[in-house]
């Protein structure tokens, strides 16, 4: 077999690979059950019931303040949707007696994760659900020829520290230690060797 044959079939077997390795949408959300945090880059609705002018777009900055209409700043990062809802109240309240205060995410832009090294598309991914390695290659457009498929390495921030996670793409291909293929967490970076 020549090379462009096994290219074409290393890449139709990632393909089906990264096809059975999609989590089903109802194992997703239960294992996921906990409240999403809100994130700096991410984009909220805010909505006051029966007052169009308080209602806005706003951006969570970097430090995790936004700005809103007659109360200024307010800590919306490292909250909840239904936390932030309850603080915004209490703080309009003050000016419209028993606000009714609506938060929507309209898009997360605080969960990303990296990828870089030997691969087709290195860089920094925007993820709004929960992937795990190979979707992420898969996003980064694969490996590259001259990758070292046995050596891929996550960095996962913890605390104080980084660990390594070793991954064998090798091992994933051929079914064996799919265990490996874990869920990604926020600001994992994946190294291709």
């Amino acid at each position: 077999m020549d090379n462009k044959g096994r290219y074409k079939k290393n890449l139709y077997l990632f393909f089906i690979i990264i096809f059975f390795s999609l989590p089903c949408p109802s194992t997703l959300w239960a294992e996921n059950d906990t409240p999403y945090i809100i994130g700096p880059e991410d984009i909220l609705e805010i909505s006051v019931w029966k007052d169009p002018d308080l209602t806005k777009q706003v951006i969570v900055r970097p430090d995790g303040k936004i700005s809103f209409p007659l109360i200024g700043e307010v800590d919306a990062g490292g909250h909840t949707v239904k936390f932030l809802e309850e603080e915004l109240k209490k703080k309009i309240s003050e000016y419209i007696p028993d606000a009714m205060v609506t938060v929507m995410v309209i898009q997360v832009n605080s969960i990303k994760i990296y990828v870089i090294g030997k691969i087709a598309r290195p860089g920094e991914y925007k993820i709004g659900h929960a992937i795990n390695v190979m979707q992420a290659l898969s996003l980064a457009g694969g490996l590259s020829a001259f990758a070292d498929t046995d050596s891929i390495l996550i960095l996962r921030s913890e605390e104080n520290s980084q660990i390594k996670i070793p991954f064998n793409y090798e091992e994933i291909k051929k079914g064996i230690n799919l265990e490996q293929n874990i869920i990604l967490r926020n600001r994992d970076v994946i190294i291709v060797p």
